[in-house]
């Protein structure tokens, strides 16, 4: 086996992991991690640290130090987290605030164009392509996946999209289905989007931290990312990327005058940002490069996930939402009870009958119960979910 699958099997390891973060006592099972992340003990300590010391130094550190050198420093070793140069990035408050920024800044658009988005994505990323479709007089096509998704139908459904609206030039594409966890295969789409003219920008707010990627080879110009679900950073990080050839294509940010047009901070918003929580991020990517990155994170999160969901999938009363094909999941999985219709309901047993904290999301194909373990879910918190699962599927 490979060393991180190795490693995703080894709950000894896991088990003495789980002493680095501290959880509130007798509180629920949370089985919805994909909210946000724990940060560790050592890094809450550390921001109560840079916490207290800006409140000391105030803006006699922030403009003699931070400004002018410590910032860039954070910024290079974001960049370094995607492999990307540091021109690239740009910090922001989360993956939503990048990825808006990105949206109503794309200058490539007449009127008369068309934009695309599915039903697999973020609401907010929904209604910033709709105002664009508003403010720019473009045409906004909605498409919706078939369920259940395969590799292939999702890919076709892309090129029928494209090949059924020629006059399309940009469309929104989400990694990680929130709702559900579904991956969706980026490269492919994005080959297919490129022989058809049409750009990208992608929402990575659920890859970062769990799937090993490389924008370049998956052929993403534009993105938007956080630093607060499985990198472990505080909460209010994200950072958006632009591959630097493509800068000109997305405008300053309301004329934004800061930095030069021909620097990405220029195309975000210039405030003053949770500098404490920035300072706090050298240890959280120390944390995460030693754990192993995204290799030996999504190694385990997909190693808990198949422990349920190998138990129940063919459960009768219970139906697995995202499929098995490795290339099409994560940690992230959704799951309902066939015979209720209110899984808001079954969510409310789970929690109230057996202690474990779910989500309930709706998709196209009907609502769902998010299951999302964390870094810190051990094999024991998965039997006690696998044991739920079958005795509610009974009901």
């Amino acid at each position: 086996m490979p060393e991180n699958t190795l490693r995703a099997h080894d709950e000894a390891f896991w088990q003495t992991f789980v002493g680095r973060y501290d959880v509130d006592p007798g509180a629920p099972l949370n089985l919805e991690n994909g909210y946000f992340g724990r940060m560790s003990r050592t890094v809450v300590e550390e921001y109560q640290r840079n916490i207290e010391f800006i409140n000391r130094t105030n803006s006699v550190y922030v403009r003699q130090h931070f400004d002018l050198e410590h910032s860039e420093a954070i910024r290079r070793q974001i960049a370094q987290l995607i492999h990307a140069a540091p021109q690239a990035v740009a910090l922001a408050t989360s993956a939503v605030d990048a990825l808006q920024t990105l949206i109503r800044n794309y200058n490539g658009l007449k009127p008369g164009d068309q934009v695309l988005i599915s039903d697999v994505e973020y609401a907010s990323v929904k209604s910033a392509m709709r105002w664009l479709a508003r403010q720019r007089g473009v045409e906004l096509i909605e498409i919706v996946h078939p369920h259940p998704a395969s590799y292939e139908s999702l890919v076709g459904t892309y090129r029928q999209a494209f090949t059924q609206h020629p006059r399309l030039k940009l469309m929104a594409l989400t990694y990680v289905n929130h709702l559900t966890g579904l991956v969706m295969p980026v490269q492919a789409i994005a080959e297919t989007a490129r022989e058809f003219g049409v750009d990208i920008i992608l929402d990575g707010a659920h890859a970062l931290g769990q799937i090993n990627f490389d924008l370049q080879k998956l052929g993403i110009e534009f993105a938007g990312f956080n630093l607060q679900k499985w990198i472990g950073g505080p909460l209010a990080l994200g950072f958006l990327y632009i591959a630097p050839h493509r800068l000109a294509d997305i405008d300053p940010d309301m004329d934004e005058g800061s930095y030069p047009a021909s620097d990405i901070r220029s195309r975000t918003p210039h405030s003053t940002p949770n500098i404490p929580a920035l300072l706090t991020l050298p240890l959280v990517f120390e944390e995460h490069r030693a754990l192993g990155g995204a290799s030996a994170k999504g190694a385990r999160l997909c190693h808990l996930r198949d422990l349920w969901v190998t138990a129940v999938r063919d459960l009768p009363g219970i139906e697995v939402m995202t499929p098995d094909d490795r290339r099409l999941y994560c940690g992230i999985t959704a799951m309902r009870f066939t015979a209720h219709t209110d899984q808001q309901a079954m969510a409310d047993r789970l929690l109230d009958e057996y202690g474990i904290f779910t989500v309930v999301r709706q998709t196209s194909a009907g609502p769902c119960i998010r299951i999302t373990p964390g870094l810190i879910t051990l094999a024991s918190d998965i039997e006690r979910l696998t044991q739920a699962l079958l005795e509610l599927s009974r009901t």
